[in-house]
C-alpha cells in the first residue's frame, strides 16, 4: 500500500527558520535508510505558507488567496511518499525518524487511494483502464533512450578516430575478457575475447553507447536504442510490444549491469535493448 506521510507544520517552520545542518543530516541518513528498504519513492519538503497561495472553489467561480494562512497546525511543511506493506509498517518507520522539527512537531500518515477502492463506483472498468493509460504515459514521459552503436569487431578503431577527429571523450570501456560474470558459450566469435563488450564516449553534448558485438560477421548496420525505463512492469509491457511481430534477440534477465535487461528487433527492423536502471546499492 502507498501512504503519504506528512510532516505538520510547526510556528518556527511557518516563520522561515531554516533546520539546522545537524537536523538536514540526520534526515537526510533517515531517507538513506528508506530508500535502502525499498520503502521511499518521494519526499520533498515544502516553504512556508507566506510563499503560496489557494484557489477557493465555488460552482463556476474561483478565488484566489495568496498565504500566509493562519491555521497552522493544519499546514504541511513536508512529505513522503512510501511503498509500505501496512500502515503499522508505517507508523514503526515513522517512530525511528529523527524529529524534523527544532521545536515539537507531529507527523501524520494517510493511506493513498488505489483503484480496488472504487470498483463500487467504476462498475464498467472506464476509470480504471482511464487511470491505467495515464499512469502509463507518465511512466513513459520518465523513460530514457540513448544510441547504441555496433561496430563488429571495430570498435577501438573507431574510437580512436572519434577522439582524434571529433574530439570524443571515453567514459566507460569494458572488455569481454573482464566481465564479472561468466560469458554463454559460444556467444563469441574466436579472438573476440579483448573486443569491447561495452562503452559510453560523448561528442558534444551527446552520450554515445557501444560495443564491438560478439563477431565481425554482420556489416555496420546503424544503431540500437537503449531504452531505460523506471518499473519491471513497464520494461515487460514494453518489450512484449515490441517483440510482437518482430524477434527477441536476449529476453528480458538479470544481468550484473541492470536488474532486468533485453534486446529485442521490431517488426520494422529497428533494434532495442531494454533495461531497468542499476540498483542502488
Amino acid at each position: 500500500m502507498k501512504v503519504m506521510v506528512m510532516v505538520k507544520a510547526t510556528e518556527s517552520s511557518e516563520a522561515g527558520k531554516m533546520p539546522s545542518q545537524e537536523l538536514l543530516m540526520a534526515m537526510g541518513e533517515f531517507n538513506e535508510r528508506l530508500v535502502d528498504a525499498g520503502i521511499m519513492e518521494l519526499g520533498e519538503g515544502l516553504k512556508p505558507s507566506s510563499n503560496g497561495v489557494r484557489i477557493r472553489f465555488s460552482g463556476k467561480d474561483r478565488s484566489i488567496t495568496k498565504g500566509p494562512f493562519a491555521e497552522t497546525n493544519e499546514l504541511v511543511a513536508g512529505y513522503w511518499i512510501w511503498n509500505v506493506q501496512s500502515l503499522d509498517e508505517a507508523v514503526e518507520w515513522v517512530k525511528q525518524c529523527p524529529n524534523p522539527m527544532e521545536d515539537d512537531s507531529d507527523i501524520e500518515i494517510r493511506p493513498l487511494f488505489e483503484m480496488a477502492d472504487f470498483e463500487d463506483v467504476d462498475t464498467d472498468g472506464k476509470v480504471k483502464e482511464q487511470e491505467g493509460a495515464l499512469r502509463q504515459n507518465l511512466s513513459m514521459q520518465k523513460a530514457k533512450i540513448n544510441t547504441y552503436l555496433f561496430f563488429s569487431g571495430r570498435c577501438d578503431e573507431a574510437l580512436e578516430y572519434y577522439q582524434k577527429h571529433l574530439g570524443a571523450n571515453v567514459e566507460l570501456l569494458m572488455r569481454f575478457n573482464e566481465s564479472p560474470d561468466p560469458l554463454p558459450e559460444e556467444l563469441l566469435q574466436a579472438g573476440f575475447e579483448d573486443k569491447v563488450m561495452h562503452c559510453e564516449f560523448s561528442i558534444g553534448d551527446m552520450r554515445i553507447l557501444a560495443s564491438d558485438g560478439c563477431n565481425d560477421a554482420d556489416s555496420f548496420s546503424g544503431f540500437n536504442l537503449a531504452l531505460t525505463l523506471s518499473s519491471e512492469d513497464e520494461a515487460q509491457r514494453v518489450f512484449s510490444a515490441l517483440a510482437d511481430g518482430g524477434s527477441v534477440r536476449m529476453p528480458l534477465e538479470k544481468t550484473f549491469w541492470s536488474p532486468l535487461y533485453g534486446q529485442v528487433t521490431d517488426k520494422f527492423g529497428m533494434g532495442w535493448m531494454v533495461m531497468l536502471p542499476p540498483a542502488v546499492e
